[in-house]
């Protein structure tokens, strides 16, 4: 039986991924985007460029980053996408909560977030490159995992399954401590970074000592073209978008560990079998633990 393809990412993830690296022209020309994506699918080049204040050249410029061929595929995906019952574009972006919302609302808002943020992680994902992270933790002498506030507790999480599957690995949230862990790497070793916006300079600078000393370095970011995924080797990419009062929040965490779950699984399905035992003694190791009726 062929595997069922996940749909592309949407439009959407792909412009939030991107707004760090923008320039100021078409950061305007992608909240114009975001802001009413119906009515820029209805509009000309020209009329687009005017109502942001910029060139037809810089609109241009914009779809390509995107990996858009042209205005024309803009338009088409904008129309395709916003045309769809999708709680990507319903209420603005789907990301506001405002102080007179009731807590149904609020739920209905975070629902949404999330269950995109994990759609457009999973679509988005290079899942070569998840194979290239696994098979380097899999064969790793020595496994360091860098993070710091929300995403140190993702880090440990990683850390502990995969310990149970008898793939011992450190996490490091003190910079001073993660410096000095990254200066003793070296080949045959890896370096995990973890954060959402790729510019937290306490992941940034042990993952890039790390590859400076021959390890390999994998990312984990919400930004493709953020520093953190410009130093490391492999780079996986989740897709969450920030709620109202809620920056880095949930969502970025949630898209992580689907990410950071599915390279643990992946690494223990390289030694199916030695994981699985390993993972049965640690069970039985804590079974007496465990209240029973």
């Amino acid at each position: 039986m062929s595997a069922v393809e996940s749909p592309p990412p949407s439009l959407e993830a792909r412009i939030h991924g991107l707004l760090p690296v923008l320039s100021p022209a078409q950061a305007r020309i992608a909240a114009e985007v975001l802001r009413d994506p119906a009515a820029v699918a209805s509009s000309t080049i020209g009329q687009l460029a005017e109502r942001c204040g910029t060139s037809l050249p810089s609109v241009t410029r914009f779809c390509l980053a995107l990996g858009l061929s042209g205005y024309a595929e803009l338009r088409l995906t904008l129309a395709a996408e916003s045309g769809r019952t999708s709680p990507s574009w319903e209420r603005g972006t789907g990301s506001e909560v405002g102080p007179d919302d009731s807590l149904d609302d609020v739920l209905r808002t975070l629902l949404r977030t999330d269950t995109r943020a994990l759609e457009d992680t999973v679509a988005g994902l290079d899942v070569g490159a998840l194979g290239r992270a696994a098979a380097a933790i899999s064969d790793a002498r020595r496994i360091d995992l860098y993070a710091v506030a929300g995403s140190a507790a993702v880090a440990e999480d990683l850390r502990l399954r995969l310990h149970r599957i008898g793939r011992a690995a450190s996490t490091w949230s003190d910079v001073h401590t993660a410096l000095a862990s990254s200066a003793l790497l070296g080949a045959g070793d890896v370096a995990v970074g973890i954060s959402h916006s790729g510019e937290t300079l306490e992941v940034l600078e042990p993952l890039t000592r790390s590859g400076r000393q021959g390890a390999t370095t994998v990312a984990v970011t919400n930004y493709p073209r953020s520093p953190l995924a410009e130093v490391a080797d492999i780079v996986l990419v989740t897709s969450a978008r920030d709620v109202t009062l809620r920056t880095g929040g949930l969502s970025g965490r949630h898209a992580q560990m689907l990410v950071l779950d599915a390279l643990y699984l992946g690494v223990a399905q390289r030694d199916y079998a030695l994981a699985e035992q390993a993972f049965d003694a640690t069970a039985d190791a804590v079974a007496a633990h465990r209240r029973h009726p």
